[in-house]
This record gives C-alpha cells, structure tokens and sequence, in this order.
C-alpha cells in the first residue's frame, strides 16, 4: 500500500471511530445506555484498524525504511487523534448520564 492509501485508511477508521462515539454519546442521553455501549465498542474497533495502519508505517520506519511525509499523512494523524479524544469524552460523558439517570431513578 501507498501512502495516500495507508492516510485514506487511517482517515476513513478514525472518522468512523469518531462518529460511532458521537452516536454511542446520543444513545446515552436517551437513556439507551446498552447501545451506547455497544457504539464504543464499534468505536474502539475502527480506532484498531486505524491504529494498525499508523503502527506498520511507525515499524516501517524504526526498520529503516523512508516515510514520505505528505499532507494528507498528516490530516490522517489529525483524525486518528481527534477520534482517540473523542471516544475517551464520549465515554466520559456516559458515565455521567448514568449517573445522572441513577439519581433520577432515586429521587422517584
């Protein structure tokens, strides 16, 4: 694989992570916290695919072999980070609607 190819994977896993784990944060706020779940799941699958890409090109270079740095290499990193921040808020942000929805359950 080239490189555009190995950033178009990368890009396409992340943004894939990074919207399951909105998705898995609107499930929550609906109370649906079982989908929600399940949505970080998918979530933490795609960060994997992307990941691995991002590690064979990482192992690449630790053996010695040239990474051209292009734009969309980088625009790539962009996205897997901004996944990764995204799916740790998101679940973040269901524990508290189960909190949230604990309390209110209390109060009844």
């Amino acid at each position: 694989m080239n490189i555009e190819e190995i950033s178009f994977q990368i890009i396409l896993n992340g943004g894939n992570a990074r919207s399951l784990a909105a998705e898995a944060i609107n499930y929550a706020k609906a109370g649906e916290f079982d989908i929600a779940e399940q949505k970080i799941e998918e979530a933490n699958e795609a960060m994997i695919i992307a990941h691995r890409f991002q590690t064979d090109l990482i192992q690449g270079e630790a053996r010695g072999e040239k990474v051209e740095i292009r734009l969309i290499l980088v625009h790539a990193q962009d996205h897997l980070m901004n996944a990764m921040t995204v799916i740790d808020l998101a679940k973040e942000i269901i524990e508290l609607y189960k909190k949230t929805s604990e309390l209110e359950l209390r109060k009844s």
